[in-house]
């Protein structure tokens, strides 16, 4: 079912500076609409989930104006990513489903899932190589989605509730982290069958999960305040405490270009980014109280987050 929604401009200030660091600029983005995730769009705007209003938002960087759009009655998107058809794809909790938002038609087409598997609590979402969308629920589930067919699978999460973070790693392999379920699991393409990987110690509480370019799985743990590694060939785990964090609040995980790991840290208020090779991090404090940066993405030499506390997102630039 194709629905289509007017677009709700939205002029806001904009503001390009930071009072430490002149590679952080802020966006502001309309008040309410609590801003989680966020994704760097292919023609150069940046797309974000703005889940306190069930809008996909839509910054236009060089301006700093935001268009909004309207993804249905009872919205709540909370996870966008870009898809191989450049279009925006969105886990919505609000619909129990996940929606594709077409940046050149603008419509909105909305994929329900199952009726058995109401309530989800849809998280976030990752392509695997051969096209197919794969997403998680905090309710204990997971899925995937076929674009071609419209065909929705999900499956119950081995330990229940948790499943959040989502990511496909270069070989085409999906692994997920299942925040109350404190594991990470590598899932089966064809049959969906999740297998288990337990973390370095209990009670981590993996929250994010991405994948550099050789395939290696780096994991934010939430309740430790660590960054891991997981090498799925060894099958051994490494892990680093973030600077000045006192043992929780370890958010967002994104790997860069470059194999540098993004993360933020809601305990110091800062994005934080690690140099696997020197092991070394560089802190990038948000200029304003309670940021709580939930996830980042980007594109070549620009990082992105959303602080969903203070209503704008933002840019550091490396």
């Amino acid at each position: 079912m194709v629905r289509a929604f007017a677009i709700l401009a939205a002029a806001v200030g904009f503001v390009a500076v930071a009072l430490a660091d002149d590679r952080v600029s802020y966006f502001p983005v309309p008040p309410g609409g609590r801003p989680h995730d966020v994704a760097a769009a292919p023609d150069g705007a940046v797309w974000y989930t703005a889940q306190g209003s069930g809008h996909l938002g839509i910054l236009d960087p060089k301006t700093g104006k935001v268009d909004l759009v309207a993804l249905g009655s009872g919205s709540s998107p909370h996870g966008v990513i870009v898809g191989p058809d450049g279009a925006a794809w969105i886990t919505d909790s609000g619909l129990n489903a996940n929606v594709r938002y077409d940046p050149k038609t603008r419509e909105v087409k909305v994929f329900a899932l199952p009726k058995n598997f109401s309530g989800a609590n849809l998280n976030t979402g990752a392509f695997d190589k051969n096209g197919i969308y794969w997403f998680t629920g905090q309710s204990g589930v997971y899925g995937r989605l076929d674009p071609k067919t419209g065909k929705t699978d999900a499956w119950k999460a081995p330990k229940g509730r948790g499943p959040y973070g989502i990511a496909a790693a270069p070989a085409g392999d999906v692994w997920y982290v299942s925040l109350a379920g404190d594991h990470l699991a590598r899932l089966d393409s064809k049959s969906g069958a999740a297998t288990l990987v337990e973390p370095h110690k209990k009670g981590a509480g993996p929250r994010r999960v991405w994948s550099d370019s050789k395939g290696l799985l780096w994991v934010s743990f939430w309740h430790s305040g660590e960054v891991g590694r997981y090498d799925p060939a060894a099958k051994a785990w490494k892990t680093w405490p973030l600077p000045g964090n006192p043992g929780s609040g370890c958010y967002s995980v994104y790997v860069d270009e470059q194999d540098k790991v993004w993360l933020t840290d809601f305990m110091t208020n800062a994005i934080v980014r690690f140099d696997p090779a020197s092991e070394k991090f560089e802190t990038f404090p948000s200029n304003k109280r309670g940021a709580q940066v939930r996830q980042m993405l980007g594109r070549p030499g620009e990082a992105w987050g959303a602080e969903s506390g203070n209503d704008r997102l933002v840019r550091i630039k490396y």
